[in-house]
């Protein structure tokens, strides 16, 4: 039988173990045939079934614990986003909160929590129970780690979902919240331009060598009229600063494309180029602040993160 013409497993929607759709064995073997494929942890679906809002939200609510609120990335990916760190991105852990008062349920595969909730944290408007943007957003900010955090709230205030002024204010006036400290310090640093995570990072690198803010998405015509277009600058210095990370900058076209684009800069308009990679951002290699440094005239300071 034609493959469009086979019946979807479980009918087209999300299904746990528990369902008895398939066994455990039988759904490793569909996920290495791509059969099947994961949406959370512990929940699947038919791999012909495309993906949207409805099936993450149907996924989510089939593991929803009672009085249960999707909080922090959960939250954010039935929002349409992904902003979990690379470490947990094929992870996909569940969260959930309830609030104080009520049961926390201990399931395998889930992370529930208690927490302060009010009415105005909640919202049902992305069709499952959730925190609201804001509240997300301020979240992600105080649990994440620091360059995770600067780059989930960037992409939520770059979606439109949240309002820079509306999450400063929540920020600067929680109290009593772990990790408030954090938040508060990054609030500040939050860009709706930055349009990848590796350029969050990188800003915040920057930030910690006590450098000034870079501007970002800095437009520069060549003599051609053509507009080329520079992640982080610094343009009376004429410094162009880009992270290339390997999803977008591992092919021989993108390749091409951009030596191209930072070579018509450098010799046309006398552009410098310093750019950044996951292994000079992360970990305490300084060559990536020395660079920047020696063509602003500055010393770094600083400030290591760590190998992640």
């Amino acid at each position: 039988m034609h493959v469009a013409m086979q019946q979807l497993i479980a009918d087209g929607r999300p299904f746990v173990t528990d369902d008895g759709v398939m066994s455990p064995k039988q759904i490793r073997l569909a996920l290495q045939s791509g059969t099947v494929r994961r949406l959370l942890r512990g929940v699947f679906v038919d791999a012909r079934v495309p993906e949207d809002r409805d099936l993450r939200v149907l996924a989510v609510e089939r593991i929803r614990p009672p009085h249960g609120v999707a909080c922090s990335e959960t939250a954010a990916w039935v929002m349409g986003l992904d902003v979990h760190p690379p470490g947990r991105r094929f992870d996909m852990t569940p969260t959930f909160l309830v609030p104080h008062g009520e049961t926390r349920i201990v399931r395998s595969g889930i992370d529930c929590r208690q927490a302060r909730l009010g009415s105005h944290d909640v919202t049902e408007d992305f069709g499952t129970f959730s925190t609201t943007p804001v509240r997300t957003a301020s979240d992600l900010l105080r649990r994440q780690y620091r360059p995770y955090a600067l780059a989930s709230a960037d992409q939520m205030t770059r979606s439109g979902l949240v309002d820079l002024g509306e999450l400063s204010s929540v920020v600067m006036h929680l109290k009593g919240y772990p990790g408030i400290r954090q938040a508060r310090s990054l609030v500040g640093l939050v860009d709706a331009r930055a349009e990848s995570p590796g350029e969050s990072w990188t800003r915040l690198r920057l930030h910690d060598a006590g450098f000034p803010p870079p501007e970002l998405q800095v437009e520069v015509a060549d003599h051609d009229g053509v507009i080329r277009r520079i992640d982080l600058a610094y343009e009376v210095q004429k410094v162009a600063i880009e992270y290339d990370g390997s999803a977008h900058h591992s092919a021989l076209s993108d390749l091409a494309w951009d030596e191209e684009r930072r070579d018509d800069l450098s010799v046309q308009w006398g552009w410098r180029w310093v750019l950044a990679r996951r292994s000079s951002i992360f970990g305490q290699d300084a060559t990536f602040e020395e660079a920047v440094g020696a063509h602003l005239g500055l010393v770094p300071l600083r400030r290591w993160w760590g190998h992640l």
